[in-house]
């Protein structure tokens, strides 16, 4: 699912979470969802199968990927979700998933290792709504987002039909009201007991969101069963990053087996790091001006390698990091170096570059260095003394670029 773009919080790095994560949050919310359970061997799952009891059983694969249904494993097995009505199947359903790759729409062409799967409870939907909570800078606040069309992208109901978008704002202080929540009940299309159910529902869910410090619920579907019982079917949950320090319980959730492992490293040691697709890797102090760096690579006609933000008190063993994590990319085929000393002096910078190269692993690649503000002079004649011969100085950003892109075309 995606967020609605018109409502989305801007954010430094998410925490995402498996569909089974979400799942576990919302029950202990007294949110409802189906029965289930996760399984990481096969005879967990034959065991989760057998214990459900249930009319019909779907089989998840877990990864933070969307598309599973119409994907393909490694192992040649169709699809990342499976239904059977026989316990029976599941094993060797399963046996077809864990350990092999399911590649999605999402995925990159190699797919995602599956290490666990979700065991639930299939239920069937007579009716699909959507339903968000999420953070709102023109509100102020949090609103609540609603559509009777759910089941689908909440982009494509914008674009095709704006008014079954429903938007009600909500006073931070007091949360909604149940006449708020009920109004936006009936507006979905649920009615009677349904309706006062599916109002209890989003309550629960603004719990939720204050609780783990939510920028962003998103059920889709919020669906109601053919025995008239409202359930949340799955969940997009986007938390506020300024509030990790408060839930330790919440990092633990977090899967690093799908993430970039550069930006993995760079997260550990204190480096702002987004790897993107070019090859001029760019080593700045400054979100801006990182952002600027790779604003000049673009107009001169090349793509930066990634975004990677040292700040203002980098340390020498961060730089040593930063060089590696630069390095360890070998699509890298340059490093430019951006330095405006302000709070760190140049000098200091110069002389943990020099520290970084010479004790660290050996850098072939060129490296085109780009040095103003304090203590600037001292810290280009550290780097001319160092006797690296592949560091070009360059006093003009402009030139730093072109002497990087130049260079890189040269090593390519």
């Amino acid at each position: 699912m995606q967020p609605v773009k018109a409502f989305a919080a801007s954010q430094v790095r998410f925490l995402n979470l498996h569909e089974y994560q979400a799942k576990q949050l919302m029950a202990k919310h007294n949110v409802n969802v189906q029965r289930f359970a996760i399984a990481e061997t096969v005879e967990q799952a034959e065991n989760a199968a057998n214990g459900l009891k249930a009319e019909e059983i779907v089989i998840k694969a877990q990864i933070h990927a969307g598309g599973r249904g119409k994907g393909e494993f490694s192992s040649g097995l169709k699809s990342g979700v499976h239904l059977t009505k026989d316990p029976a199947k599941v094993p060797d359903l399963v046996k077809q998933m864990l350990g092999y790759k399911l590649k999605t729409k999402q995925t990159s062409e190699d797919g995602v290792l599956v290490s666990k799967v979700m065991i639930a409870e299939a239920l069937d939907i007579a009716k699909e709504t959507y339903f968000a909570i999420l953070m709102d800078r023109d509100s102020g606040g949090p609103v609540m987002v609603g559509s009777p069309d759910g089941g689908m992208d909440i982009e494509q109901v914008a674009a095709s039909n704006p008014s079954h978008i429903y938007t009600t704002p909500v006073d931070i202080q007091t949360g909604p009201t149940e006449k708020q929540t009920f109004d936006m009940a009936m507006k979905l299309g649920f009615t009677g007991k349904a309706a006062i159910e599916a109002s209890a529902q989003m309550q629960n869910l603004y719990g939720l969101f204050l609780d783990v410090d939510a920028t962003q619920v998103e059920i889709n579907p919020f669906g109601l069963t053919p025995d008239n019982k409202v359930v949340c079917f799955d969940a997009k949950i986007v938390f506020d990053d300024n509030a990790a320090f408060k839930h330790p319980e919440l990092q633990q959730m977090r899967d690093t087996t799908e993430e970039n492992p550069r930006e993995v490293e760079a997260e550990s040691c204190g480096l702002n790091y987004v790897g993107m697709d070019g090859n001029i890797g760019c080593l700045v102090n400054g979100a801006g001006l990182a952002l600027a760096t790779m604003d000049i690579i673009k107009l001169h006609g090349a793509k930066p390698a990634n975004f990677l933000d040292v700040g203002g008190g980098v340390t020498t063993k961060q730089v040593r990091q930063a060089f590696k994590i630069l390095t360890d990319d070998k699509n890298v085929k340059t490093i430019l170096v951006n330095i405006f000393g302000g709070i760190a002096s140049c000098l200091t910078i110069a002389e943990g570059m020099v520290a970084a190269l010479k004790d660290g692993p050996t850098i072939k690649i060129p490296i085109v260095v780009r040095l103003q503000g304090n203590h600037v002079e001292e810290g280009k004649e550290c780097l001319r003394r160092s006797g690296l011969k592949n560091i070009t100085v360059r006093d003009d950003l402009d030139e730093a670029a072109k002497a990087s892109i130049q260079l890189a075309a040269g090593a390519a």
